[in-house]
């Protein structure tokens, strides 16, 4: 008879990367636990992450009409005194229906959910402790995916609070809106944050000791963000470092290495993130993390001990929830000896800013590295009559397309919808699609989706002209 705490997986952590290796187990017919402390369930993407973050976002861009001045004027608003409780309690209702949907999922998959933080005794054996309730038992499985996700990396030397000096996850927490801010770090999460706030009247200062920002995306469309963040009263130092962060009883004074000062009300820091592996004990186990804390896999997400895997943002990059999903779920497969391709190659990214931007495929920059011979092809929002309709009229869709074989390499979206619209560029991309699919393709009018057909054409043409000369 099996012993009621022998599991066939067990996976530490909820967030999406250990629920759809949980739920990919359990559809398999494994008896399948889940290890997460008491109000975590849905991990960090759900409680202090994506979820909040993004739902912050559509917060802010209803509340403030920021997607409407351009048909109402400059100075119209939704609502005229934004505080954060009218931000958090869009947040709050979101977080709450997700988790609902994760119980959900769990428990009609039959996943046992054991509430507390788990740590190796052994390779087999995990210990969950809930200390809230003073509870301790102690389980084995055959197979462990560790999912346990990231924390705010926290610079040392920096003395946080919940007002003054904040990381990203002590941003929820604000009790006013303020009126000045330093963002310090030009990542993702620091360039969203800066730009939900800049929409919502505070003046930010970026600060980014490289000397620019997302230099993974395309050039062009990042200079269009820093263009639009610069008209909303965001301030960039670039090649700058911070040296010290005073806190008064009126603020905060940002010293710089070169020797600028910046007086705010509020700092917040966006230093990456680091791995959640402290309380796992990777010691007992045989296995270790590096200094930010991640974990080594190879390609099916397997650590060094043959039985433990580990997927999501505590494997490092790309960190990325989508990913994560497709990671637990192929590392269950694996595990279970189930047929399963590996990931694609060909991800998409999505920056949540304000405006947001995606790509999918190649840069300018990496085609021009690998002397790929292309040519681009663009279409701006304000052509659309979707754009005009929708107030959007600082959109673009670029695509780079090849001239030997017509087939799309890269996608680059800046404006509304951009998230959603590169999947469209990401189909055609995964089929080998060429550009004349969306030349001859009929689209919904009036649609955004509309661009990928006038870019088509643009580039169409430029082709066209091109081979006059051969």
């Amino acid at each position: 008879m099996t012993d009621p705490m022998e599991y066939d997986l067990v996976v530490i952590g909820s967030g999406p990367g250990g629920q759809k290796a949980a739920i990919a187990a359990a559809k398999l017919g494994k008896r399948v636990a889940m290890v997460e402390k008491g109000n975590m369930l849905g991990g960090v993407c759900v409680n202090t992450g994506t979820i909040p973050s993004k739902t912050l976002r559509e917060a802010v861009l209803y509340l403030t009409g920021m997607n409407q001045r351009e048909l109402y004027g400059a100075s119209y608003r939704v609502k005229e005194n934004i505080t954060p409780a009218d931000l958090l309690a869009r947040t709050q209702h979101v977080i709450t229906k997700e988790i609902e949907v994760v119980r959900s999922q769990l428990l009609r998959n039959r996943v046992e959910l054991l509430v507390g933080v788990g740590s190796f005794v052994d390779e087999h054996t995990i210990l969950v402790e809930d200390a809230s309730r003073g509870d301790k038992m102690t389980i084995t499985a055959k197979f462990v995916v560790i999912a346990t996700g990231t924390l705010p990396a926290r610079p040392a030397g920096v003395s946080f609070d919940s007002h003054r000096v904040l990381d990203s996850d002590g941003i929820l927490d604000l009790t006013s809106i303020p009126t000045t801010m330093v963002v310090v770090g030009a990542g993702v999460i620091g360039i969203e944050y800066a730009s939900m706030f800049a929409a919502l009247g505070t003046k930010v200062t970026v600060v980014e000791k490289r000397t620019s920002m997302l230099d993974f995306c395309d050039p062009e469309v990042i200079e269009s963000l820093r263009f639009h963040l610069r008209d909303l009263a965001v301030t960039f130092r670039f090649g700058e470092e911070v040296t010290a962060v005073d806190v008064g009883a009126n603020g905060t004074l940002t010293t710089l290495r070169s020797g600028k000062q910046i007086p705010a009300e509020t700092v917040m820091y966006s230093a990456g993130r680091q791995g959640l592996t402290a309380p796992l004990a990777l010691e007992n186990a045989g296995l270790e993390a590096d200094e930010r804390g991640r974990i080594y896999v190879d390609d099916n997400f397997r650590t060094k001990v043959e039985h433990i895997y580990a997927v999501g943002d505590v494997i490092g990059f790309p960190a990325l929830a989508a990913t994560s999903m497709d990671q637990g779920r192929l590392a269950a497969y694996h595990a279970f000896d189930e047929p399963g391709a590996k990931l694609m190659d060909l991800q998409p990214i999505g920056i949540y800013s304000i405006p947001e931007v995606s790509y999918v495929g190649a840069t300018e920059v990496d085609l021009t590295k690998e002397s790929v011979p292309y040519e681009v092809g663009v279409s701006r929002y304000r052509e659309l009559a979707r754009g005009q309709i929708a107030g959007d009229t600082y959109g673009m869709l670029k695509i780079l397309v090849s001239t030997d074989d017509l087939k799309l390499l890269g996608v680059h979206i800046f404006g509304s919808g951009a998230t959603d619209l590169v999947h469209i560029g990401q189909a055609v991309m995964g089929c080998g699609g060429t550009v004349e699919y969306l030349v001859d393709a009929v689209f919904n009018y009036p649609t955004l989706s509309e661009a990928y057909k006038v870019a088509a054409l643009d580039v169409m043409n430029k082709i066209r002209a091109l081979k006059q000369f051969h």
